[in-house]
Order: structure tokens, then C-alpha cells, then sequence
């Protein structure tokens, strides 16, 4: 499996995680696209999460700890809802892979 980024084919594994974590804005659009989502203020805002615990932790939370960091740094939204409608294919899973990461690890798969 590939995405078409900037013109470039990058190579993706068979279930649609990118083989090299690719930060632009350009991959997120790629793969949103491929996903069938349309990009929105929030998705960017899980999006630039996701790539900020990858950078920091090397590896992407679990969703119950994205639920939690969201809870504390964005209070008011029911976020284990919001998540799921946001990327409603497994938000920890999904979220990664349209975030342009690499494929989660652990228990799972994430």
C-alpha cells in the first residue's frame, strides 16, 4: 500500500500505517483523504497531539490516556464520544494513521 504525497508514492503497510512518520501537512491531507475525512480545526488539534507525544515518547498514547489529556487540557467536550466521531476507526489507531505515524505498538495494537 502507498499514498501519493506531493507527487512522491510513500510506501505504507498493509493496513494503511506509514513505514516513516511524515509530519507534513500534506500527508495528513493524503491520508484523510484516503480514509474519507474531511479535515476540521479539532482533527488538526488531535493530529498535532498525536505527532507531539510521538516526538516526545517516541510511541502514541493508548486512547484512554487520550481521553484523559484531552479531558485536562480541553475541558467541556465529552471527548471519548468526540474521538470516535472525529475518527470513528478506532480514534488511537486512526488518528495515527491519518496523523502520518507510524503503526502503534502494545497491547492491541496501540
Amino acid at each position: 500500500m502507498s499514498y501519493l504525497i506531493n507527487g512522491v508514492e510513500v510506501e505504507a503497510d498493509d493496513e494503511g500505517f506509514l513505514l516513516e512518520a511524515d509530519f507534513s501537512e500534506e500527508a495528513s491531507r493524503a491520508i484523510a483523504q484516503a480514509e474519507g475525512i474531511e479535515l476540521t480545526d479539532e482533527h488538526w488539534l488531535v493530529i498535532e497531539y498525536l505527532r507531539e507525544r510521538f516526538r516526545d515518547d517516541g510511541q502514541t498514547p493508548n486512547f484512554r490516556n487520550m481521553v484523559k489529556d484531552f479531558d485536562q487540557a480541553h475541558p467541556g467536550t465529552d471527548w471519548k464520544t468526540r474521538l470516535y466521531e472525529l475518527f470513528p476507526n478506532q480514534p488511537a489507531r486512526q488518528g495515527c494513521r491519518v496523523a502520518g505515524l507510524t503503526k502503534p505498538f502494545g497491547k492491541g495494537g496501540y
